[in-house]
This record gives C-alpha cells, sequence and structure tokens, in this order.
C-alpha cells in the first residue's frame, strides 16, 4: 500500500468509547483511515509513535470566531451587549486583511497544538482566514458574519448577499477541506426581512445557515414581548431546518427544545464564554434528552480566552452538571462525544471516530504527566484531566500537522512574533 501513514504503539478511543490497544493506519492519498488493529502495514511511509499515548479523534471547535486571537485580554469583564458595543465592535471596525490572517493563523496553530482538527468559524475578510486555514492544513465551516443594525434597507440587502456569495464561494477551498457557511450574526442583530432573506439564500446554496441564538436574555426579550419565543420566530421564517447550526442557546424553554429536535438543528455550546460574559448556562443535559444534536465550541477567543476544545469538554461537563442539579448530569463519555463525534456530525464531515473509512483526523494524547496517572479510566481522563499541552502529535486528513509538539505546517515563531504586530496595530488604530 503507497502513501501510508502508521500511528503505532498506543492506545486508541473507539467509536463507542471504549479503549483498546491498537494502531491506526490512514492513507495520505484518500486523507482517511485504512484500518485500526494490530499487525497492520508495517512499512508505511511515515510512522507517528503512540507509545503510552492514546490516539483520539481531532477534536471539533464547532463555534469560534479565531482571528479574534488580536482581542485576546483587550476587553474583558463586561456583560456581552457592552462587552460588543463599547470595545469589540469599534476596534473590528479598523480590521485590515492583514490583521485577520495574522489572527486566524495564530488561532489555528493553538488549536493544532492542543489536537483541534476542525472548527467553525464566523467573522470577516473570510478569504484570510481560508487562507490561514489551507496553510495549516487543518479542516474548517467557513462564513461571513453579517450585520445589519443600524444600516439602510439598500446597504442591509448587499450585507446579507454577500454573506451569501462568500459561503458559496468558499465552500469546497482547500482542497474540500472548507465548506461554506451562511452566517447572518445573530436573532437580534439582523433584521426580519434580512433573515428571511440570508435562509432563502442559504437553501438555494444547499448550505446551512451558522447563527447565534438565544445567548442572554436581552436577545429573547424583544421576541417574548411579541408574544413568540425566538426559535419559534426562527422556525416560520426557514431558519431551522437539519444541518443548520445555533450558537449559544443558553436560554431556551421546552418549546424550542422541542423545535431543536424536531427540525434537526445543531446547538453550539461554549460554556467558557457563556460563563465568563454571565450569559448563563445552557441546558446541555435537558438537550441531549430530548434528542438534539449538541457540539462544542470555544467561541472567540477574546471571550474565552483560548482555543483549547479540552477546557472547554471539561467545562462543558462541569457547567452542565450544575445546570441540571445533578452530578450524573453530562457525565465524561458525553463531553467526549460533543467535542468529537457529535461536532463532526454537526458540521457535517465524516470524521470525528477513529474507525476504518473516516477522515483520518487524529490527535495523540501523551499520558505520562502526573496529572494523568493513575490509569483508572482514560474516558475520565480526557474530560477532567486532560489538557491541550498533552497532545503529542496533531493529524489532519493523514497529514502529520504537529510531531512530537513540533509543528511542521508554519513557522510557529514567526506566527506569534505577526500576530503581535498586528493587534499593537489595530488596536493603536482603534485609540
Amino acid at each position: 500500500m503507497s502513501d501510508t501513514l502508521l500511528v503505532a504503539g498506543g492506545r486508541v478511543l473507539r467509536p463507542d468509547l471504549t479503549v483498546e490497544r491498537a494502531d491506526v493506519l490512514a492513507s495520505r492519498e484518500t486523507g482517511r483511515i485504512v484500518d485500526v488493529g494490530d499487525d497492520l502495514d508495517r512499512s508505511p511511509d511515515e510512522r507517528l509513535d503512540a507509545t503510552g499515548a492514546l490516539v483520539v479523534p481531532g477534536l471539533v471547535n464547532a463555534h469560534t470566531h479565531v482571528a479574534m486571537t488580536l482581542l485576546r485580554g483587550y476587553a474583558d469583564d463586561k456583560p456581552l451587549d457592552a462587552w460588543l458595543r463599547e470595545d469589540v465592535w469599534p476596534v473590528e471596525a479598523e480590521l485590515r486583511a492583514g490583521d485577520v490572517y495574522a489572527g486566524a493563523r495564530l488561532g489555528l496553530v493553538e488549536m493544532i497544538r492542543s489536537g483541534t482538527t476542525l472548527c467553525s468559524d464566523m467573522y470577516f475578510r473570510m478569504d484570510e482566514v481560508c487562507r490561514a486555514v489551507a496553510e495549516t492544513g487543518l479542516r474548517a465551516r467557513l462564513g461571513r458574519g453579517a450585520v445589519t443594525v443600524g444600516e439602510d434597507e439598500a446597504a442591509a440587502r448587499e450585507e446579507v448577499a454577500e454573506t451569501v456569495r462568500v459561503a458559496e464561494a468558499l465552500d469546497g477551498r482547500a482542497d474540500g477541506r472548507v465548506r461554506g457557511a451562511v452566517c447572518p450574526h445573530s436573532l437580534t442583530t439582523v433584521s426580519e426581512a434580512r433573515l428571511e432573506q440570508a435562509a432563502a439564500g442559504a437553501r438555494e446554496a444547499g448550505l446551512p445557515l451558522h447563527y447565534h441564538a438565544n445567548e442572554t436574555p436581552a436577545e429573547v426579550e424583544p421576541y417574548t414581548q411579541r408574544g413568540v419565543r425566538p426559535l419559534a420566530f426562527a422556525r416560520d421564517r426557514g431558519l431551522l431546518q437539519a444541518g443548520d447550526l445555533l450558537a449559544h442557546c443558553v436560554h431556551v424553554d421546552d418549546e424550542e427544545i422541542g423545535l431543536l429536535a424536531e427540525t434537526g438543528a445543531a446547538v453550539l455550546h461554549c460554556p467558557a464564554a457563556n460563563a465568563k460574559l454571565a450569559s448563563g448556562i445552557a441546558p446541555v443535559a435537558r438537550l441531549r434528552d430530548a434528542g438534539v444534536r449538541v457540539a462544542l465550541g470555544t467561541d472567540g477567543p477574546a471571550s474565552n480566552n483560548d482555543l483549547d476544545s479540552f477546557d472547554e469538554l471539561r467545562d462543558a461537563a462541569m457547567v452542565g452538571k450544575l445546570a441540571a442539579e445533578d452530578a450524573g448530569a453530562v457525565p465524561a463519555a458525553a463531553a467526549v462525544e460533543l467535542a468529537t463525534a457529535a461536532g463532526a456530525d454537526a458540521l457535517g464531515f465524516d470524521a470525528g471516530r477513529v474507525a476504518a473509512g473516516r477522515l483520518a483526523d487524529l490527535a495523540v494524547v501523551d499520558l505520562s504527566d502526573p496529572h494523568l496517572v493513575p490509569e483508572h479510566d482514560l474516558v475520565s481522563h480526557l474530560a477532567y484531566a486532560a489538557r491541550g499541552s498533552d497532545v503529542r502529535h496533531t493529524v489532519c486528513g493523514g497529514r502529520v500537522l504537529m510531531r512530537d509538539r513540533e509543528l511542521l505546517v508554519v513557522d510557529e515563531a514567526a506566527v506569534v512574533r505577526e500576530a503581535r504586530e498586528h493587534a499593537r496595530a489595530l488596536v493603536d488604530r482603534a485609540g
């Protein structure tokens, strides 16, 4: 067999979340896993040592704004609306293409280092984000966020038309590793007519919608004052269908949970950002019990403030228990699923599982450090003890992006240096 990668000597997290001793053979030509087991190809073109480690699916960051690495630590300790209007949006008005590229590269390097191989990103100047994704070798669903607050009708119509055009242009880029999404920012920052325009554009293009919903009580109140819940409004205007991606859904009631389950739309849960902005705790246990697909996202690194999905899955388990007032809610296995299989399924990629035929997106987690000893339950360790810094190797589509904690795809020092320079210049321009 030609052009193969063998990940050998370790244990593997199987799709049923059991752990067994096995090697993983991947084809770099197809980007897929060929086999998982013993006595595999012993003369591969490339070999990764997984001795003393656990091979897991590459993690999925289902909702982020990756170029906001440039605003990490810039504005903290405020509620969402004030944070956006007083701090974030004024600086984002000064963004240039080079800023977005530099910030995206920094964030993608951070994700590779912590074992994330797939993300869903909504931001501006998405050609630059796509360029960074293509360069770093990751996989992503990308879309340009559209905000129509304060715009006249013609400008608002063009704003939404642009997010549809960008989604179509991005779809299939980077040898198919990039897919598109139509991204009206939220149900309260885009007018009703323009939300309907976005939905129509997405359906015609055959692409999902990705938007923020029910993140804070202030986003729900305008609808309840009209006698309707936000997600019922969304359903009635074509904004709630299978494959659609709804970030946050913190303040949903039983009716809305039923709508999500009925339509097949996915919830993108961002526990750290919701906690930091005091937005609330999404009812993850109730959502999952109702059959809603829930995936995990970090949100942007200005509101988290990191892109480590291991941190996020731990937060998901912890706050899920608090919300349900039940220590058994969102158990370790469920949290791991949110960050792997559920995320890949929500974003529409055949990944998230270490199994033959699946995309060869893998993270190899070193188990040697004291905080991962003893090994009573490795799924528990993934949920409650592992850190992004425990990742030894990261693989996407059979291509090794990081070997022995050394990035192979970009010059990490240059990425960090350029991000620092762009962040400083951006803030200076914003005054």
